[in-house]
């Protein structure tokens, strides 16, 4: 059950850094922090990363942080995925020999 909610909290500190992003886009087209659109998408990731921060201390109350850091990498693999999919960001080939260094290594980390 720890494991499921410290990668609930890697998918929302993944999510939130999208909305960061979405919420630069909306800055950089309104000009204005006071932009009702930029407001509402920084005050999403903003509450979702407080959350998130919340969890994680309670993950770091139940396991040690060597075990449960690796699994913050996952991050590194989910935000350009979500950049894909949601910002239309685009890989290339290193990319995914990057993911599954990352990958193998959270393996490791994890079984040691």
């Amino acid at each position: 059950m720890i494991y499921i909610i410290a990668l609930l909290c890697v998918v929302g500190i993944a999510t939130g850094q999208i909305l960061f992003k979405l919420s630069a886009a909306s800055l950089h087209k309104s000009g204005s922090f006071f932009d009702p659109s930029t407001m509402f998408i920084m005050f999403w990731a903003l509450a979702l990363y407080g959350i998130t921060t919340i969890a994680w201390v309670w993950v770091l109350q139940k396991i040690e942080l060597g075990k449960a850091y690796p699994l913050m990498a996952l991050a590194f693999v989910l935000v350009p995925i979500g950049s894909h999919f949601f910002l239309g960001e685009r890989f290339q080939l290193q990319y995914f020999i990057g993911v599954a260094l990352i990958v193998a290594g959270i393996t490791i980390a994890l079984k040691a």
